[in-house]
């Protein structure tokens, strides 16, 4: 959507300050600060002053785009003059005319997010110049329609032309008030100066301590995962020996034993195996943070998995009363994941169930996501429920909630925890739904494939001999990431995968890429200003960005600079016929 608020002809001097103060109540009612404002009156006023300077009349144009906050005010001044020359020394700010023409097209350019000039000299074709300049409104400045922007064109049709006096006043007290701000900054920037000698010293010696406690911290966990790890290990030889022995007594190879030797036996094996479950998980988590679990995947169906599992846990189903259900998937789902580490997250979720359900039913079912990249795991059951205060503390090492189950089924505290992190090893997470007395969901959704990707917030650019066009992808969703990098396997092209926009920043100065495709919307970040500044860079504007976004703003998208515009899902072969369009599958000098 583009609607227009004002236009004016600047015939006369007294019009040019007509601009500036036009300039001023507009950018004002767009929502602007006062320093925004006066820098797009000063950018409207240099220009107004070159079209009555050089071309004699012309006209300013101001408008707004865009359906979604942040609006773009769009400012357009033209005019039919003799054009100019020397465009590039111009721009260059080398030429300097005894008007000050090219100090004034200079600066402002630099006021504002997005300037462009197309000048022509030759008269057969007619000459001129057209300036547009663009700047985006404040995330919170009101969203303004055309009803809104009607209004605003009829208060400024009803104001008085005479404002050469008023401007004259304003611009003296936008100068007093800089002035009195430089003042004021200059008082600080002392004061933080003297602060900043006074704790220099501190801050080294500071630096120093954390790094030896740093040091102190990192060993002290480098013991601890060991020790664990060797424990557990310690620990399973011995216990593998209780659990054969109280076997063998059990099986009267030494002879028979009375009903309460039996007794006792069976309770010295359940302990056993009790410990040795625990060990296990122990020696797990201590592996999981050691870094030392390596991630198999392999392809495979959810059903034989299922089928697996129904196996496996039929024995703990020592209550008639209690079902084991698993609801198979509507359609085949093929994951290519860690089989073992998806099937141990399952066997917990079940067996912490089937521990607290007494009557009813646990029912397992798989469920492909919309987008068809992730696979969703529910085990829901009938059982006892969970508070909502103690649903993260179950997540959290060696804790468990108190219920009227307890003393019945013991746990470890350690299975939930281990869940959380493998489901995290797999690209996964885990969640919880669940109220007392109603039973509770456990689920993990995992990705249909495992792919190794960066960790969240950290740029790991590729070995500097990969192959493939490379295409920076601005995309913070985990789940899009692998798309995008699945789409670009058997093509020319090579993802360079970013969570932010600085990210994408740093991963520009590592290599320049051939295309960018761009999510509007990033936790953390500004993707319209980055557009912005990107297509307002003389060196990095003739890089495509293709927009993919689940927002439609095309318009907005457009005007900022964008190539193309996709909303999401995007299909792979559009995708590759764009980029293949926009990069002619060259490298951009």
């Amino acid at each position: 959507m583009s609607v227009r608020i004002l236009a004016m002809r600047i015939e006369q001097e007294l019009d040019v300050v007509a601009s500036r103060q036009r300039a001023r109540q507009i950018a004002a009612l767009c929502g602007f600060n006062a320093q925004d404002q006066a820098r797009i009156a000063t950018a409207v006023s240099e220009l107004a002053r070159n079209v009555y300077s050089y071309a004699g009349s012309g006209r300013v144009e101001f408008a707004v785009e865009g359906t979604t906050p942040p609006q773009l005010l769009v400012i357009r001044i033209e005019d039919k003059g003799p054009g100019i020359a020397h465009l590039d020394l111009v721009l260059s700010g080398r030429y300097q005319s005894r008007t000050g023409m090219g100090m004034g097209i200079v600066g402002a350019r630099r006021l504002m997010d997005q300037f462009d000039i197309r000048t022509s000299t030759d008269a057969a074709t007619g000459t001129g110049t057209t300036v547009t300049l663009k700047k985006l409104l404040p995330h919170d400045a009101p969203l303004l329609t055309a009803a809104s922007v009607g209004e605003m064109s009829a208060q400024f049709a009803a104001l008085s032309p005479d404002v050469s006096v008023a401007e004259v006043q304003q611009q003296n007290k936008e100068l007093l008030a800089t002035l009195a701000e430089l003042k004021s900054r200059q008082d600080e920037l002392m004061q933080l100066t003297r602060e900043l000698e006074d704790t220099n010293r501190g801050v080294v010696a500071l630096y120093a301590e954390l790094d030896e406690k740093a040091d102190h911290l990192r060993r002290a966990d480098e013991m601890k995962t060991r020790f664990l790890s060797n424990m557990s290990h310690e620990f399973r030889t011995p216990l593998s020996s209780i659990r054969a022995l109280t076997r063998l007594l059990l099986e009267r190879v030494d002879g028979e034993l009375t009903p309460e030797q039996e007794k006792q036996v069976r309770f010295i094996l359940k302990g056993a195996e009790s410990l040795t479950e625990l060990v296990d998980d122990l020696l797990d988590l201590a592996k999981i943070e050691a870094g030392k679990i390596d991630v198999r995947a392999a392809p495979f169906e959810v059903t034989d998995m299922f089928s697996a599992l129904r196996g496996m846990l039929r024995p703990l189903l020592v209550s008639t009363t209690v079902e084991l259900l698993f609801d198979e998937p509507e359609g085949p789902i093929t994951m290519m994941t860690d089989e073992a580490k998806l099937s141990q997250i399952l066997r917990n979720f079940i067996s912490n169930a089937l521990k607290f359900t007494e009557s009813g039913h646990v029912r397992v079912s798989a469920t492909l996501l919309p987008k068809g990249e992730a696979v969703r795991f529910d085990v829901a059951d009938t059982g006892i429920g969970i508070a909502p205060e103690h649903q993260q503390l179950i997540f959290e090492e060696f804790s468990q909630v108190e219920n009227r189950l307890q003393q019945r089924v013991k746990g470890t505290g350690l299975g939930l925890p281990l869940c959380r992190k493998l489901a995290s090893l797999l690209g996964g997470s885990v969640s919880l739904k669940s109220a007392p007395g109603a039973g509770s969901t456990f689920s993990a959704v995992i990705p249909l494939l495992h792919d190794e990707m960066p960790e969240p917030h950290v740029f790991r650019p590729d070995a500097p001999d990969a192959a493939g066009i490379p295409v920076l992808v601005v995309e913070d969703d985990r789940s899009s990431q692998l798309l995008y990098r699945s789409y670009f396997r058997n093509s020319p092209y090579r993802a360079i995968p970013v969570r932010s926009v600085w990210e994408a920043e740093q991963a520009w100065t590592v290599e320049q890429p051939a295309a960018i495709i761009l999510d509007l919307y990033l936790n953390g970040g500004d993707s319209w200003h980055w557009l912005a500044r990107i297509k307002g860079d003389e060196r990095r504007k003739q890089v495509p960005v293709i927009i993919a976004s689940e927002v439609a703003d095309r318009q907005k998208a457009f005007s900022l600079g964008a190539d193309a515009y996709f909303s999401k899902p995007v299909a792979r072969d559009e995708l590759l016929a764009q980029l293949h369009a926009l990069c002619h599958q060259e490298r951009p000098s």
